[in-house]
């Protein structure tokens, strides 16, 4: 792997472009940290109204997104990203998940919903199902061991 790009079957592709979206700030700085070690671009947003932005303004691969936020949850924003990138893979997580979360998150055809507190070896496993199904990409690179 050179530069952040992946060889593919003979072809160069960019590392996955991954938005972390929480408004806590520990917590995505701790995935942010999680993630790191397996080379994706990572970018984050406080909330779901920054993560609308940042999409519109460059590319993204997937969408990695806590429920309840101010301005706009979870849900309304994965919403919102299916009327401008409609096959944006999007895995919502939350620390309160009810029947009515998980009904709205399959209506929006939401890769995968995660229960808060999530284990690294779930979150990484997650991603990577979600990228190689949407775009076939294999794992980026090895995730370090001492961050495992």
């Amino acid at each position: 792997m050179l530069g952040g790009e992946l060889e593919l079957v003979g072809r160069t592709m960019h590392a996955p472009s991954i938005l972390i979206t929480d408004d806590d700030l520990a917590f995505r700085s701790t995935l942010r940290d999680m993630l790191a070690p397996c080379g994706y671009e990572l970018t984050v947003a406080g909330d779901g109204a920054e993560a609308l932005e940042i999409v519109r303004r460059r590319p993204i691969d997937l969408l990695l997104c806590d429920n309840h936020m101010p301005r706009l949850t979870g849900l309304e924003t994965i919403a919102h990203l299916r009327q401008l990138k409609k096959a944006l893979p999007c895995i919502l997580m939350s620390a309160a998940l009810d029947d009515q979360i998980m009904a709205e998150a399959q209506l929006l055809e939401t890769f995968s919903v995660l229960m808060k507190p999530v284990s690294r070896q779930v979150l990484r496993s997650t991603i990577e199902l979600a990228l190689f199904r949407t775009y076939g990409w294999p794992q980026s690179k090895p995730c370090s061991e001492s961050s495992s």
